[in-house]
């Protein structure tokens, strides 16, 4: 979409529409030489759009999205690829091919006001029309060239500046379809972040232009991680705003609430006990882990929900879960609404995380208990592979901060 004060330009991959804000009309382009869009992008007064299937980018009368004059086009053909995207930036306009990318600016030109900028070009294109998004100052985009794809890339000047990190490109690479990634940005306590999505492989991928970290986000149904609900942002009344692909529904970012539109939400953290340069090889005797995070984060009273905790003095679990197996003691029983005393769930892996131990319960809290120690004790000795890998995670709607962890071990002979 794009809108010049009086007209919003919606571009269907065919037949387009606008609405007037002025007389809240709203119907399609009917103009006869109006051939459709994929995208389209507002510069200097026109709506500038590309034609599906082609190298063709047309702009429509000033002003007006409804009237295009047959002659009002240019073809990009600095390569013979064609179009997938366009974006307006800095008052110039960026056209995406599959395998390169030009530069066009506002010539002032009698018809087809465009005209290409010397030397913006590029051998890199776009792998998906709907992944290309401003943020930070300039464009970001998952890319594509005639050796490969799946390598996200930042603007700098005229040149893509790669971005994703190998891990991140392996992830991407293994998706079965790319194509209809999509992206949107936002900024948020100094950090702004670009957020993919992948429908076909039910994922999303973020990264923070701040810092230059990626990370991971996700939904949560039926017991599995999904791509994140949200799949579209814009800023409004002092909110980050963003709709649900598949119900429509309308979210805001909120760092003081930890919900997920009302669903259960879980977080996950993973890594290895040993770094590479520590790890000698041997089995070792793991005695225990702490986490150092703020503890007595559990909510008031809980929040409101029909999930119940069975609490003993060895561990917890979710009723709806299933019991986890304690060991030895006396079990006292409570019944608490979630939140009302959050867990963290603990499990490891010893084959390089092909399989799991079961998972083991512990309270961070209830509300004030901020001295609550988060410690798993006789964890056991490693096996064959002599390395492990520890997991973390919870559902409750509470604040989580992880700072650290500490492992306590000794090595073996074996």
């Amino acid at each position: 979409m794009a809108d010049n004060g009086i007209q919003l330009f919606v571009a269907c991959n065919g037949p387009s529409y606008i609405f007037n804000n002025v007389t809240n009309a709203f119907g399609q382009i009917t103009d006869p030489d109006f051939t459709g869009a994929v995208t389209v992008s507002y510069l200097d007064g026109y709506f500038v759009f590309i034609e599906p299937n082609s190298q063709l980018v047309w702009s429509t009368a000033i002003l007006d999205g409804t009237s295009i004059d047959p002659l009002d086009f240019a073809s990009a053909e600095g390569s013979p690829d064609n179009l997938v995207a366009s974006v307006a930036d800095h008052l110039e306009l960026w056209l995406f091919g599959t395998n390169t990318t030009e530069v066009w600016y506002n010539a002032g030109n009698v018809g087809f006001p465009l005209q290409r900028i010397q030397g913006a070009f590029m051998e890199i294109g776009c792998a998906a029309a709907f992944s290309v998004a401003k943020l930070d100052s300039t464009v970001f985009w998952l890319g594509a060239d005639a050796r490969g794809k799946g390598i996200v890339y930042r603007a700098k000047g005229y040149r893509g500046s790669r971005v994703s990190t190998h891990a991140v490109e392996w992830q991407i690479q293994q998706y079965p379809n790319i194509s209809d990634a999509t992206a949107y940005t936002y900024q948020q306590d100094g950090h702004a972040f670009y957020v993919l999505s992948f429908p076909s492989a039910n994922a999303t991928w973020v990264y923070d232009a701040a810092t230059g970290v990626w990370h991971e986000r996700a939904g949560y149904a039926n017991g599995k991680f999904i791509r994140q609900r949200a799949a579209s942002q814009t800023f409004f009344n002092n909110e980050i705003t963003l709709g649900d692909y598949q119900t429509g529904e309308l979210y805001a970012y909120d760092l003081e609430l930890f919900a997920d539109g009302g669903r259960t939400q879980k977080w996950l953290r993973s890594w290895r006990a040993l770094a590479s340069d520590a790890n000698t090889l041997k089995r070792t005797t793991q005695y225990n882990l702490q986490l150092d995070c703020e503890s007595g984060v559990g909510l008031d009273g809980g929040a409101p929900s029909t999930t119940a905790y069975t609490v003993n003095s060895i561990s917890a679990d979710a009723v709806s879960a299933g019991p986890v197996s304690g060991e030895s003691g006396v079990a006292t029983t409570a019944v608490l609404v979630q939140g009302a005393d959050p867990q963290i769930m603990l499990r490891w892996s010893d084959d390089g995380g092909h399989t799991w131990s079961n998972e083991h319960w512990k309270s961070m809290g209830m509300i004030g208990e901020y001295g609550k120690r988060v410690i798993w004790r006789r964890l056991g000795m490693t096996q064959k592979i002599r390395d492990r890998v520890y997991e973390v995670s919870g559902t409750d709607p509470v604040p989580v901060y992880i700072m650290g962890a500490q492992l306590f071990i000794s090595p073996t002979n074996a």
